[in-house]
């Protein structure tokens, strides 16, 4: 039986040091939990734990997820957010992807077996792929191509779903899945590839935003004091879903360009490159589950959310340094990290 977070109780999350996983350690800890947090820093960086230095209930464990590793003491839930996530990561770490997809998976689920914890692991809406059906709802199996560049990211973590369900029906796991739409705030690499940090970063630097393809494909943003919240509601549940984490703000990729210029107050200019192989072209979550299963709904205003992304953006990149390495394309792909 789910027994809920509760003061007192301790969670395991994998690729905690990452964008999302940083900020749901963070939460825990508020909440009274103690956390240890499991990243070889593959994608993420020990600055994202800098709010949690010196906090007696947080522990960081460097290891990759792909080898055995265990925790000592009581675990009474285990998050696996690990995997790389932008396209950038995952294009260049086709490999990893796919076994942190896989064996990653399996060693979290034994974790949390072998201790009783309930098991949350995020997987992406890119599981839906180019979708043939809109908005997606959880009960469409999608359209993507499993040999494809992006399949090393689809098909990983359509295979962590099935791991995770099997586990479930065979083993009699406490499992929760949590497909997270496009996740976007502070903490993003500025070299992560996506829409809002690129488009952020040439932005401040005076430079064109780079558009794959027309402009015409749709995100859905959401921020990710949202997703978070999201994924606590999936935590503090016995729900297995699998269910839709995500704005439902549909937006076009020319769209959200000129949001961001507008709050940069720069003038928009862009510049268009060729579409990205396999890139969806309508991205929009059905969240009905969400809010009827988990009472959850996104809060943050998609002009908020972006305004506090672009003030933080300017306090940890100085503009003056901006203009380093801004080569980042405006593919956007959501994920964990």
């Amino acid at each position: 039986m789910t027994i809920g977070l509760k003061k007192g109780q301790r969670a395991v999350v994998t690729g905690g040091a990452g964008f999302i996983g940083s900020h749901l350690c963070e939460r825990l800890i508020e909440r009274g939990l103690s956390v240890t947090c499991v990243d070889n820093l593959s994608t993420g960086r020990i600055a994202n734990l800098d709010a949690l230095a010196g906090e007696e209930r947080f522990t960081l464990l460097r290891a990759d997820v792909t080898e055995p590793f265990s925790v000592e003491g009581p675990v009474h839930h285990v998050v696996h957010l690990a995997s790389p996530a932008s396209p950038l990561d995952y294009l260049a770490l086709p490999l990893e992807t796919l076994r942190v997809g896989s064996a990653g998976t399996e060693n979290a689920l034994r974790l949390a077996v072998a201790h009783g914890a309930r098991f949350v692991v995020a997987s992406t809406s890119e599981i839906y792929g180019d979708p043939a059906e809109h908005p997606q709802s959880e009960s469409y199996w999608g359209n993507v191509n499993p040999i494809g560049p992006r399949s090393v990211y689809d098909e990983a973590k359509r295979f962590t779903e099935a791991l995770t369900a099997a586990y479930a029906r065979t083993l009699g796991a406490d499992t929760g899945i949590a497909r997270l739409f496009n996740s976007y705030g502070p903490r993003m690499r500025r070299d992560d590839g996506r829409v809002v940090p690129t488009f952020i970063d040439q932005a401040l630097a005076g430079l064109p935003l780079t558009i794959n393809g027309s402009g015409a494909q749709t995100r859905s943003l959401c921020y990710v004091e949202d997703t978070v919240r999201g994924l606590l509601a999936l935590m503090d549940s016995s729900f297995p879903g699998p269910v839709n984490i995500g704005a439902t703000g549909e937006m076009t990729v020319r769209e959200i360009a000129e949001a961001i210029a507008a709050l940069a107050g720069v003038e928009l200019r862009t510049e268009f490159r060729a579409s990205a192989e396999d890139e969806p072209g309508r991205r929009c979550p059905d969240i009905e589950t969400a809010r009827t299963k988990l009472g959850w709904k996104p809060e943050v205003p998609l002009a908020e959310g972006l305004k506090r992304t672009l003030l933080w953006w300017e306090s940890t990149y100085p503009q003056d340094m901006a203009h380093d390495g801004v080569n980042g394309s405006s593919d956007i792909r959501s994920g964990a990290a």
